[in-house]
């Protein structure tokens, strides 16, 4: 729990810029104290991924601090600016406070226009992008379609970023420190379990590996998603790994998606990632 807890100050904090003298101000507010915006666009939540988020707080806490502003004319409440899906777990969770980051941006577009500003920066690390892409995303409502056409990138390329922030935070915090490229923390993604990725990351650190020797060892590991038999021509040479690495790159960039080429038996596979079903149908319909 105390090493989780490194995330309590950071996350959407840590990269908009500084307000006043003194920034932002964190606190742990009462959740009676704060109010949905009425303006939010997103007004469903599903109960499945509400649930599970709750599951998590209950266990973990709230690790990303709300972003809220004071509503006018009333001490003491603030408005939920980004954020409102943890503020609803954590209801469910049964807490009584949650952290939040006090901000008085009087609207939600200098909101999305500050995390967009910060996005293009150079000096943001994978780690801070993908965070930012989250609040752009998750709490703000912009779809992915158009946070890439604002930011001058691909769907699968915000898609990706925001897939970072499934790895452990020790994989993380050596993205963030640079030890490891966001290339290297898609390919851990591609093995299932938490551990094994932390194992994964740190060796791959320790060691110096490059993405595509990282990509050989998840593709050899047993907890990673391709769990088939050895194909009946034996080992992969170098050189098809190249080819289907190049595959890959290349089916990834015509349809926008992350792809991923596996040997089957006698023939390859190519499978698709989709994040969720709204970027799967949407590459459906490109394919007809």
């Amino acid at each position: 729990m105390a090493e989780r807890k490194r995330g309590m100050g950071r996350g959407l904090a840590a990269i908009l810029p500084e307000s006043g003298a003194g920034g932002p101000e964190l606190r742990e507010l009462l959740i009676s104290q704060i109010e949905p915006n009425p303006d939010q666009p997103r007004k469903h939540f599903e109960k499945g991924p509400l649930q599970a988020l709750a599951g998590s707080i209950a266990s973990a806490g709230v690790l990303q601090p709300l972003i809220v502003r004071p509503v006018d004319g009333d001490d003491g409440r603030f408005e939920i600016v980004a954020g409102e899906r943890r503020w609803r777990a954590a209801q469910e969770a049964g807490l009584e406070r949650v952290p939040a980051v006090i901000r008085s941006s009087p609207s939600d577009e200098r909101l999305q226009a500050a995390l967009i500003e910060n996005m293009v920066r150079e000096d943001l690390n994978p780690v801070e992008e993908a965070r930012a892409c989250a609040a752009l995303v998750d709490d703000l409502g912009i779809s992915k379609e158009e946070l890439a056409r604002r930011v001058g990138r691909s769907r699968a390329a915000i898609s990706n970023l925001v897939r970072l922030l499934d790895l452990p935070d020790d994989v993380q915090s050596l993205l963030e420190k640079g030890e490891l490229s966001e290339g290297h923390g898609r390919a851990i993604l591609q093995v299932d379990d938490q551990g094994k990725r932390s194992r994964l990351g740190k060796t791959a650190a320790s060691e110096g590996w490059s993405v595509r020797e990282l990509e050989g060892k998840t593709r050899g590991t047993s907890g990673g998603r391709s769990k088939r038999a050895p194909s009946k021509g034996g080992r992969i040479s170098a050189e098809e790994k190249a080819a289907m690495a190049d595959a890959e790159d290349a089916l990834g960039e015509a349809l926008g998606a992350d792809v991923r080429v596996r040997k089957a038996g006698q023939g390859l596979r190519a499978e698709i990632h989709a994040e969720d079903m709204e970027e799967l149908l949407a590459l459906a319909r490109r394919l007809k």
